[in-house]
């Protein structure tokens, strides 16, 4: 993401020297951004994140939380890993941006029109349904009547 995008996210560039370099254990990481540790492995084994090893222990960067929240807004938002990581693939590859948001333009506007026809598609249901509880509700209406 942008810079902009990265503040939005929560990973300000403005933070303190302290902030800046601060690190993270997997329980401290888990808990700020409210997920679990196994949510953590898990997207370090599909190679989203790498945190440093002390001895057995890993250690989560500034970085690795920054990633970690476009993770979660990613997922949130209904792109699938593939999509997530070539995002962030192309971070690394691409520092000053330009592909990277042009891929995050590309698949943003993918995403809103498969938004748009599964909008689309749930109006035509809710109105069919609709219709067919106002026919059930009438013909209750006219069996109640002629019973009366």
């Amino acid at each position: 993401m942008s810079g902009s995008s990265a503040k939005r996210l929560g990973a300000s560039l403005s933070e303190s020297p302290e902030l800046a370099n601060k690190i993270y254990s997997v329980a401290e990481l888990a808990k700020e951004l409210e997920i679990t540790t196994r949510t953590l492995r898990f997207y370090e084994d599909r190679g989203l994140i790498a945190p440093q090893r002390a001895g057995t222990a890993r250690i989560y960067s500034r970085r690795d939380r920054a990633r970690m929240i476009i993770i979660l807004r990613g997922k949130r938002l209904g792109f699938s890993l593939r999509e997530i990581k070539d995002y962030l693939d192309l971070y690394d590859l691409d520092h000053s941006q330009a592909e990277q948001l042009h891929l995050l333009s590309v698949a943003v506007g993918e995403r809103i029109a498969r938004l748009e026809q599964q909008r689309q598609a749930l109006d035509e249901t809710m109105a069919e349904l609709t219709d067919i509880r106002d026919e059930a509700q009438r013909a209750l209406k006219k069996l109640t009547i002629a019973h009366a």
